[in-house]
């Protein structure tokens, strides 16, 4: 699964800049020109990184920040308020990051690395418990033993590892792993699921979540 980046800019022509670059690097970007509709989104799709201005319709970025703490997606501030008490109040209140405009393509290239990389975005390889996973070889292992996923299965569950602890979306998990926009069947994301918690047995750690998807909670509560 490819990376994805919520862009939330009100220029458009700073915002289309910014996915372009970005989609060049194989990620996978979204855009949206006022805070509630980042705020809307935010309930019903998963993001790697948010990318966000500060002075923006609706709701600002600084109130905007610590609604998108909550889903546990880093953030990137990109604004063209470069007075350093502005960066520090950005910096206080959560960013990982702030870039102030004007900025070049190749650095925020090099920022938008960073920060994915020092939040295990980019990781390769995942140990949860006695669960190893490691993506690019396409492998899972419990208590050392490989485990037979399909495709499907694979990618839920790394989806589901990427986002401990997160209620997700019947329809999030469908166009994220389907990589298609949900119909409205949601069928296939529970057959594929329940056939997950078997084959790992992981019936405590993968649940249900009412009237919204599934969830799955960390070893670490």
């Amino acid at each position: 699964m490819r990376i994805r980046i919520l862009i939330v800019e009100d220029e458009f022509l700073i915002s289309n800049l910014i996915r372009e670059a970005l989609e060049k690097e194989n990620y996978q970007c979204i855009c949206v020109y006022d805070g509630k509709t980042c705020a809307d989104i935010l309930e019903k799709e998963t993001f790697d990184l948010v990318l966000l201005d500060v002075m923006l319709p609706e709701i600002d970025g600084f109130e905007l920040i610590g609604y998108i703490k909550e889903y546990k997606i880093p953030v990137i501030f990109i604004t063209a308020k470069s007075d350093v008490k502005d960066r520090v109040k950005g910096l206080k209140l959560g960013a990982e990051d702030y870039i102030v405009k004007p900025f070049s393509i190749e650095e925020l290239s090099a920022r938008v690395e960073v920060v994915l990389r020092r939040e295990n975005r980019l990781q390769s390889k995942i140990t949860e418990g006695d669960l190893e996973v490691d993506i690019d070889a396409h492998t899972v292992r419990k208590n050392g033993e490989p485990v037979e996923l399909t495709v499907k299965e694979f990618d839920i569950l790394v989806l589901f590892l990427k986002n401990k602890d997160i209620a997700l979306y019947r329809e999030t998990i469908y166009e994220r792993v389907w990589q298609c926009p949900f119909m409205g069947e949601t069928r296939t994301v529970d057959s594929h699921v329940q056939r997950l918690r078997h084959k790992l047995h992981m019936e405590e750690q993968i649940v249900a979540v009412y009237k919204v998807g599934y969830k799955y909670c960390s070893r670490e509560k």
